[in-house]
């Protein structure tokens, strides 16, 4: 059984999408991330439907109540851990809370004669997804389980320079470290670290975040619609 696992948080207003709350207030802003998360968690059991898959939710804010009375009591939870974006995706492949297939991708696979990585055998595929790229379909996921069949690494490179899918079939803490998050640097100083040790990885399509007032331009029209009750 592989893990799909998406980092996300409770929709408090105010203190949610920050980045966006210029352009559509603190109440949108949350209700635009409530709308995106659950757009993913619905791609999620689509493809929970069709696959033997563990569907994890590892949240931020709010109380495991609040977000079963949001998201649905079928689905595992997690707090995430503090820390940087590294902190946590560290923390989530040391543990496991909780065998997918499709489309051949081309992997690169740099000539290295004595990889020096360290891997941690983890039980089964995970594929790490956050909810701020509402492009990330059923389809895209399914081929980001099949890559795993044959590659280590599974990237997926956000508009902005950093990453909005990982998935691995190994542990590789080094991934994670020496990483300049929250910049523009993010996948390409990933994608470096996977050369240097000689990991076959696959890149996915580029496609963008919705961060900031100007990623809105990329928001499909479903998402514009009215706001849901406030929770």
């Amino acid at each position: 059984m592989s893990r799909l696992i998406i980092f996300s948080r409770y929709p408090h207003p105010g203190s949610t999408k920050t980045r966006l709350i210029p352009a559509l207030g603190a109440e949108g802003a949350a209700n635009l991330h409530r709308k995106m998360a659950e757009r993913m968690v619905q791609e999620g059991r689509l493809l929970r439907d069709r696959f033997d898959l563990s569907l994890e939710i590892h949240f931020t804010g709010g109380s495991l109540h609040q977000l079963q009375a949001w998201l649905g009591s079928d689905l595992h939870y997690q707090p995430q851990v503090t820390g940087s974006l590294g902190d946590r995706l560290k923390a989530v492949l040391q543990t496991d809370t909780a065998d997918s297939p499709i489309s051949q991708p081309q992997i690169s696979r740099p000539q290295i004669s004595q990889p020096q990585i360290s891997q941690t055998p983890i039980s089964r595929p995970v594929v790490i997804v956050g909810t701020d790229c509402p492009a990330i379909s059923v389809e895209l996921l399914e081929r980001s389980f099949q890559a795993l069949e044959q590659a280590d690494l599974v990237l997926g490179p956000a508009c902005d320079g950093g990453y909005y899918l990982i998935g691995l079939r190994q542990n590789y803490p080094e991934l994670f470290e020496g990483i300049t998050w929250s910049s523009d640097r993010v996948f390409q100083e990933t994608i470096n670290i996977a050369q240097r040790q000689g990991l076959a990885w696959v890149e996915l399509e580029r496609l963008p975040d919705i961060d900031r007032p100007e990623d809105l331009q990329y928001l499909p029209r479903e998402l514009w619609e009215p706001a849901n009750p406030a929770l």
